[in-house]
């Protein structure tokens, strides 16, 4: 099987004919579970971890019996665990056997993150969607693809297929919209039972009296004839829109505000989404996803607003052929935001480590060793930031968030941010340059 993967293309019609067949056979293997749920697809570039457990929280504290597989976490009504299998989207018959679990276990609703590789490898077929949700559209996974118009494409299939899809009895089919988003007459265009928008601007679910700190935000939270008073414990205007987005997943699934009001105030910062890695220094250290030019714009911003000393951003860029057009808009989204800028690596697969930092810092204007470094080993890289930081300063490593696995030379690592960060603090302790 590994020869023939290495011999056909991952694109290649042969090749997405077995992933269609595959997952058909999977849905027929465990009979269709998703027919017994009411299942929510949440879709998008940037937001779907987050976005989709904080539904995840809003519909327990309603009194639901929820499912949910992300990026980061699996959850099966009580029952909890960490997604180690570095899919966002699972493979066919791990979602399915889930889905037949979540049955099994009572559950009324399925909350389900969806890539683009996920739609484009029929991972979803078989899956009746009732709900399908898009955060927002930005160029990812373009060399997969093979053109940002083709991931467009994609996406809006998790429409359609909610758009098609048999309607389960009162279960009406539901889309849900970003007013913001710059692809949003696009995903407009599928029909649905009804449409939820939610944003800033032109939207039905959408803030008033917005109070932004370095905790989080609270704010009015409208809907149609009604509002109500929010908190959330995450900070930056991104956070704002996963709880709009949760809360418009919400409102169209009949969820009193009182609920969704508590399930946004209760929920957590999820694994590797801005988390801070608790120390006895004096500076801050935040373990982060951020690994779209976007994403880790809006990081280094906020940090920036939030920070009286300097910003250290330590990153890099997938390898194994993976978006490397975004490499060079990475170092330059960097370059221009941070104070200090370490260039490595993420999970360079089979890929020359010093090429994809290289490719990484063709974005970059300052001269190494002004403020700016290259390393490769981004254990080393880290090092350096946490070595250099002061007092006031925040050291932010992005692109890896919570996984448990860096990905080298073809074989899975153990590795994880905030753990080398510990490991690296408690060894640094007390050692000044």
């Amino acid at each position: 099987m590994k020869f023939l993967k290495e011999l056909i293309p991952e694109r290649h019609p042969l090749r997405l004919a077995y992933h269609k067949l595959k997952a058909f056979v999977a849905a027929v293997w465990y009979r269709f579970p998703a027919n017994k749920l009411i299942v929510v697809g949440i879709t998008g570039t940037n937001g779907k971890t987050t976005t989709v457990n904080l539904v995840n929280n809003i519909l327990r504290d309603a009194g639901y019996s929820v499912g949910m597989t992300s990026t980061v976490n699996f959850q099966i009504g009580e029952m909890k665990w960490v997604n180690t299998t570095k899919q966002s989207t699972l493979g066919p018959f791990f979602l399915q056997r889930m889905l037949r679990r979540m049955v099994m276990e009572g559950c009324k609703y399925a909350v389900i993150e969806v890539t683009s590789h996920a739609i484009d490898q029929y991972r979803t077929l078989g899956i009746n969607f009732d709900v399908a949700l898009i955060t927002n559209i930005t160029p990812d996974h373009v060399e997969y693809h093979g053109s940002f118009n083709a991931y467009l494409r994609t996406k809006g299939k998790l429409f359609e297929q909610v758009s098609r899809g048999k309607k389960k009895l009162g279960v009406p089919k539901v889309l849900i919209l970003n007013s913001d988003d710059k692809y949003y007459s696009y995903f407009d265009k599928f029909l649905a039972d009804q449409k939820v928008v939610y944003g800033l601007n032109n939207a039905t679910v959408y803030p008033t009296d917005l109070v932004k700190s370095a905790e989080g935000a609270e704010f009015m939270l409208n809907v149609p004839n009604n509002a109500v008073k929010v908190e959330i414990n995450m900070p930056g205007e991104f956070s704002v829109y996963n709880a709009l987005a949760a809360s418009a997943v919400a409102l169209a699934l009949q969820v009193p505000l009182e609920n969704i009001r508590r399930g946004l105030k209760e929920s957590v910062n999820v694994p590797g989404r801005f988390e801070h890695v608790e120390n006895d220094e004096e500076f801050s250290v935040v373990v982060d996803y951020a690994h779209t030019p976007e994403a880790l714009e809006s990081l280094i911003k906020l940090y920036k607003s939030l920070t009286p000393g300097r910003v250290f951003v330590v990153f890099g860029a997938t390898g194994g052929g993976r978006d490397k057009a975004k490499r060079m808009v990475m170092g330059r989204v960097a370059d221009e935001n941070a104070d200090v800028v370490i260039v490595t690596n993420d999970d360079p697969y089979t890929e020359d480590e010093w090429g994809i930092v290289e490719q990484v810092s063709e974005g970059i204007k300052r001269n190494e060793g002004d403020l700016f470094w290259k390393i490769p080993d981004r254990r080393e890289a880290i090092r350096l930031a946490l070595y250099l930081a002061k007092a006031g300063d925040c050291v932010l490593v992005a692109g890896k968030g919570a996984e448990e696995v860096i990905m080298i030379g073809g074989r899975a690592l153990p590795w994880n941010d905030k753990k080398v960060i510990k490991e690296l603090l408690s060894a640094i302790k007390n050692v000044e340059i």
